[in-house]
Parts: C-alpha cells; structure tokens; sequence
C-alpha cells in the first residue's frame, strides 16, 4: 500500500533517465541520462522547445505514449518505484502523490461539463464520498487559489472564463488531491505579464502553504530564475547545468551564459540579439 511522502525522503529523485521513441526512421533519444531530486522547493527545469524538459515531466506520471521507452536507474515518488506499479496503482497516484498543470487550460479542460463539477469528480476519484461533499471541496478549493466568487466559477464552462482564471481553475483542480510534488509545464506560456504573475503567486502561495516540491517547467531562464530556488539547464536531452537561482548570472556553462546573452534587455540598444551557442559535445559532459 502506498503512504503519504515522508519528510526524510525527496519528494521525486531520477536518476539515470532515459526515454526513447523508436520508429521505421530509426531511434530518437529524447532524454539522455538525467538525474535529479526535488525537496519541498521550487525546481526550474528550462531549456529551449524540443530539449525534452516535458518528457521528464511526462514520465513522473507515466504518461509517455506508445512508441516511447522508459529506462532509469530509480524512477520515485516519495519513496515509490513508479515503474513497478500497476497501472491502476499509477492511476491513484496520479492528483493523489503527483500533478500535472499543462500549459492551456482550454484543452486540458472538458469543455462540456462545467468546471466545479469537473473539479468535485477529481475529489471523488481519490476520495470517494457523497456528491455534496465533493462539491464542497471544489469551492473550498477554488476558493484557496484566490477566487473571491467560487460558485460563479463552479458554474461556468471553460470557454467563459479568461485564461488566467482557466488557469487559476487548473491548478485549484490539480490541487484537490492534495499531492505532494506539482509539475507546472509552461503554465503562463500564454497569458500576459499581469496575469502571468498572479498565476505565479497562486502557486508559490500553494507551494509554501502546502509543503509541496514544484516542478516548473520553462523555455524563460529569467522568469524561472525569478520565481524558483534551483535551476537545471536541458540541452539536447540532458542536463548541462545545475545552479542556484541566486548564482545566474555565475552560469559556468556556455549554453546557459548564450540563454543569458540572448534575453532582449531595455537597458541597453543591441543591433542583433547574440546566437546561442551549441557544441555537440556538449551531449557528452556530466553536468556541473
């Protein structure tokens, strides 16, 4: 049976991942040898589209579809080998243990049923109980990612709210389960910079009321160094870097000082942005 995380254990710890999809083209090698844990802390994982950040957070769930494979030397969740559990075992865990906020709530909702509602069978699906309690719980959690009218919202249908209240809607649902470790995968990618950042502090506030291990996921090295503890740097499937927030802008890597470099600043005039540098050696180092 499983149990809720420990505190003396990492909430998530990966070690030696690798996820490949095979095809008549031959193999392509979508993560290679990544390896990290996540505490009760914000960890920013970023890195260019295509470097395989959301694939690392797929396989925490066991979401990657079929031609994918999965390898890794501990695969865990709070102590849990994920990749021995039956997939009705994983089902539970999914909201239970661990949550996924995508990236647009317009196709991450149902469109045909109402939010409250699809909130309510989230609570029901981990914990059972009478429809009226379950409906309870989806204000309550509404509520708690600042909703001042929850039952408007309960009632409305995805397509009549903004995004960042489909947003906001998302993560109070990936949150009724009360998980220990949240994966956000670019969930402000589309919002604009005001709602951007009231989406941000509904999930630090979560993050710090709750106890829980964040897992963002991000192309923006500087929104993600703004907003969490711990950075690791993708390039091509593997991690290249693995640095403190509060040390950026000592980036050793050459592939995240070209991130820094190529961020548009107001605070001085550029003729042209710089190319970000690539080495196909890189895909060969251990991460610093």
């Amino acid at each position: 049976m499983m149990s809720r995380h420990s505190s003396s254990l990492p909430l998530a710890l990966v070690e030696d991942l690798h996820v490949e999809f095979r095809g008549r083209h031959g193999v392509t090698k979508a993560v290679r040898g990544v390896s990290f844990q996540l505490g009760r802390e914000k960890l920013g994982l970023v890195g260019e589209s295509g470097c395989g950040k959301s694939t690392v957070g797929r396989t925490l769930l066991r979401l990657v579809p079929h031609p994918g494979v999965v390898s890794a030397r501990r695969l865990e969740i709070a102590g849990t080998d994920i990749s021995a559990l039956s997939e009705s075992d994983m089902r539970h865990l999914r909201g239970w243990r661990i949550a996924m906020i995508l990236q647009d709530p317009r196709f991450s909702l149902n469109p045909v049923m109402a939010v409250g509602r699809q909130i309510a069978e989230a609570w029901r699906a981990h914990f059972g109980g009478f429809e009226s309690e379950a409906t309870d719980r989806a204000l309550t959690a509404l509520q708690s990612v600042g909703f001042r009218e929850p039952e408007r919202i309960a009632r409305a249908y995805p397509h009549q709210l903004s995004g960042g209240e489909g947003q906001r809607a998302m993560i109070a649902m990936m949150l009724i389960g009360e998980p220990g470790v949240l994966i956000a995968d670019e969930p402000t990618s589309s919002l604009d910079v005001t709602v951007r950042n009231q989406v941000l502090a509904v999930l630090d506030d979560q993050v710090r009321r709750r106890g829980m291990g964040l897992l963002f996921i991000s192309h923006d090295l500087n929104l993600v160094a703004s907003f969490c503890e711990r950075i690791l740097v993708m390039y091509g499937g593997q991690i290249v870097e693995s640095i403190r927030s509060s040390e950026i802008a000592e980036a050793r890597h050459p592939y995240t000082r070209g991130l820094l470099q190529a961020q548009p600043r107001l605070d001085r005039v550029m003729a042209e942005l710089p190319v970000v540098p690539r080495d196909p050696a890189w895909l060969n180092e251990t991460p610093s």
